[in-house]
């Protein structure tokens, strides 16, 4: 008799040969969740801890095939997308989402390095919130992406307004970027502000932060949680995750997401 497969998670990312951020933090976040990821790699990069040196995206017609060939093979119970790389991917993954409608979707907007490199242009931007808003699930941006994105909005409240107004289901805005004594992450759907997840401000900064966060609400939609309990739940991770984060490079820390497979003699 088979043994029950783990829900399966398809994810478009980049690759950083670091470890730190792209499709490994997609992988063991997905993982920590139960679930296995399906990855679908959008881009090679040339990175470390401090910064994007390199970017070669990934042909447009290649991302589709790699999704389609698991689409039409495995189950997939939900989307998570990441670095898009160039606006033909976007167009591409637009299709794809529009023939699987019922698929909860996270989307981490990811436009520049955590080194502050730009990994996306103003017309990739405007197909974000064209195509791929209005299927969006969950978009986590942090506050400076939000700003970016509405760029027309005076506040971080104005800014998910328009986000939402694109499409999205939900916003959660982050604000590690601030400069709050802690960090306050913003939900909003239905048109308005739905909660404030308030969480102690750790004193380093993190390689990949946001990849474990979608990820990891990813992972939960496709275990069959609903949204805001698998968005309280993927901040408790998340956190956790970068409370014992390590620094192994010369630039920013890494999450350890496999916090919890310590044993209790690691801890001690």
């Amino acid at each position: 008799m088979s043994q029950p497969h783990p829900n399966i998670v398809l994810v478009f990312a980049g690759n950083d040969p670091s470890g730190g951020a792209g499709i490994q933090a997609d992988i063991e976040a997905i993982a920590s969740m139960g679930c296995q990821a399906a990855p679908v790699i959008t881009a090679l990069t040339v990175q470390d801890t401090q910064n994007v040196l390199r970017l070669d995206p990934v042909d447009s017609t290649v991302v589709i095939e790699q999704a389609r060939a698991v689409l039409e093979d495995m189950p997939v119970a939900a989307i998570k997308i990441g670095l898009l790389a160039t606006l033909e991917n976007i167009e591409a993954i637009h299709t794809l989402l529009t023939d699987y409608p019922d698929l909860p979707v996270v989307m981490d907007p990811i436009l520049r390095a955590g080194g502050g490199s730009r990994l996306s242009s103003d017309e990739m931007h405007t197909a974000m919130r064209e195509l791929l808003f209005p299927l969006v699930t969950v978009l986590t941006p942090n506050s400076e992406e939000a700003r970016t994105l509405a760029h027309e909005a005076d506040t971080l409240d104005a800014c998910a307004q328009e986000l939402l107004s694109d499409g999205c289901e939900l916003v959660l805005i982050t604000g590690t970027h601030e400069s709050t004594e802690t960090v306050d992450n913003r939900l909003y759907g239905n048109s308005r502000h739905l909660d404030t997840f308030s969480w102690e401000r750790l004193p380093h900064s993190y390689h990949g932060s946001g990849c474990t966060l979608a990820s990891a609400i990813a992972g939960l939609l496709a275990q069959g949680l609903e949204p805001f309990t698998a968005i309280h739940e993927a901040q408790e991770y998340t956190w956790e995750a970068l409370r014992n984060g390590y620094r192994i490079g010369m630039g920013q820390h890494h999450p350890n997401r496999l916090f919890w497979a310590r044993s209790d003699e690691d801890e001690e």
